[in-house]
């Protein structure tokens, strides 16, 4: 990939420059001053989407429905896990989006009725739309490797959901003892935030290089490669000499069944006993998408690259994770990116105009250490009726750089964070 300047593309990363690049300003109209707008979800995606129809349109009325009234993200989460930061730094509130109109509905949104156009509620109540945006995130398929449930996540932590599964993993891995060993398996694709495991074994990492130096970590890996591979195993290999034996699906690294009893991951040949298993299943569409008929055999949701709508039901928009949406990444800025060009055409179409033609951009920063991180950055045009990538816009970290641009990019990471959270939730 293209090589470029760090500090010219994080600029270009921005509040600003990300809605430039995302979707055009619309102004207000009086044609839109009755419509609704729904937004299932408080996430990356439906956050965002919230937020900018508002701000795209204040004559548009924008309820939020959000089961929860603080949102952890999935971003920075696994330096909670490694030891770095606290549950109070990932996670957010949805006050901001309050005190600029939108209105949050802190409830689960159970069935989607397209004929009517409402969506119900857990506690029973149904809310109308005129467009309704999903960004549910993701689900599990618990059946994927035999003998692991969603009840054995509670001694098998997946952690792939921010929050409670979060600090589980934390507090057993600062009660493994010193010498354990640490069983990771990272899901098949397509899943959330590819590089994300990556990240996760270099963080634990750190902590037992810090704090407990005889253990070890094994990787168990059902695919042929993952994102950032050459950079991670650069890392591992300067920084974490001998700890981390990693297994891919040409040397038996597929898990196909679960030992819960005797914490063991059993391959075609072998088996893997950890101190602490980190098993995280394969993935598909959150639950309302299924359940509601958004999702498709894939377990994905098709929808129209332009606006996002669905191919399945019309009126109702899917970004996010849950949307199939390649060549973007399932992660949270790609699903921030999408949710500013989907809310730009909904409050369009609202207004029977034609959505302009969009354009996206994703960077993705993972942390190998406190002081050393990595990127990939890519742009996203829209040719012939899908998402295409715009050619030389994108860029690696480079192999073999010095320390300082390793910590240089660590504190990229860090103010993309706070950016990205600012312009959300902020």
């Amino acid at each position: 990939m293209t090589k470029f300047s760090r500090r010219n593309f994080t600029k270009l990363l921005g509040a600003a420059g990300v809605t430039t690049l995302a979707a055009p300003w619309v102004s207000k109209s009086a044609h839109a001053a009755s419509a609704r707008i729904v937004v299932i979800g408080g996430g990356f995606g439906g956050a965002t989407a919230a937020k900018y129809a508002r701000r795209f349109d204040s004559s548009v009325s924008v309820t939020m429905i959000e089961p929860s009234t603080q949102f952890f993200t999935c971003p920075f989460s696994n330096t909670v896990i490694g030891g770095m930061n606290s549950m109070d730094f990932i996670a957010q509130d949805y006050n901001a989006l309050k005190a600029m109109g939108v209105e949050v509905i802190h409830d689960f949104a159970t069935q989607i009725d397209s004929a009517k156009k409402t969506v119900r509620l857990a506690k029973g109540n149904s809310v109308s739309y005129d467009r309704l945006i999903v960004s549910p995130g993701i689900d599990f398929k618990w059946g994927a490797v035999e003998g692991f449930s969603e009840s054995l996540a509670q001694k098998m932590p997946h952690a792939w959901k921010a929050g409670p599964q979060t600090m589980l993993l934390r507090k057993q891995l600062e009660a493994m003892p010193d010498g354990g060993t640490f069983l990771i398996s990272p899901p098949p694709n397509p899943f959330r935030c590819p590089p994300g495991p990556g990240e996760r074994i270099s963080l634990v990492a750190n902590y037992f290089k810090t704090h407990k130096s005889k253990s070890k970590i094994i990787v168990l890996d059902p695919k042929k490669k993952f994102s950032k591979q050459g950079l991670f195993l650069e890392g591992w290999k300067k920084l974490y000499p001998g700890m981390v034996d990693y297994y891919n699906i040409d040397n038996d690294g597929v898990v196909r069944s679960v030992d819960a009893a005797n914490m063991r991951l059993i391959t075609d040949f072998g088996e893997h006993k950890g101190d602490v298993v980190n098993l995280i299943p394969a993935q598909k569409a959150g639950k309302i998408a299924q359940t509601s008929g958004l999702a498709d055999k894939t377990g994905w949701c098709p929808v129209d690259q332009r606006t996002f709508e669905s191919r399945l039901i019309k009126d109702v928009h899917v970004i996010g994770d849950s949307s199939m949406a390649s060549p973007m990444p399932k992660s949270g800025f790609a699903a921030s990116t999408q949710a500013k060009v989907c809310a730009a055409a909904v409050v369009q179409l609202l207004k029977g105009q034609a959505p302009g033609t969009p354009k996206f951009v994703n960077t993705c920063y993972s942390l190998v250490a406190p002081d050393y991180g990595i990127s990939v950055a890519m742009v996203y045009g829209y040719e012939n009726d899908k998402i295409i990538k715009i050619k030389g816009s994108g860029g690696l970290s480079p192999s073999g750089a010095e320390a300082s641009f390793r910590a240089q990019e660590a504190r990229y990471a860090e103010g993309w964070y706070e950016s990205i959270a600012k312009d959300i939730w902020g």
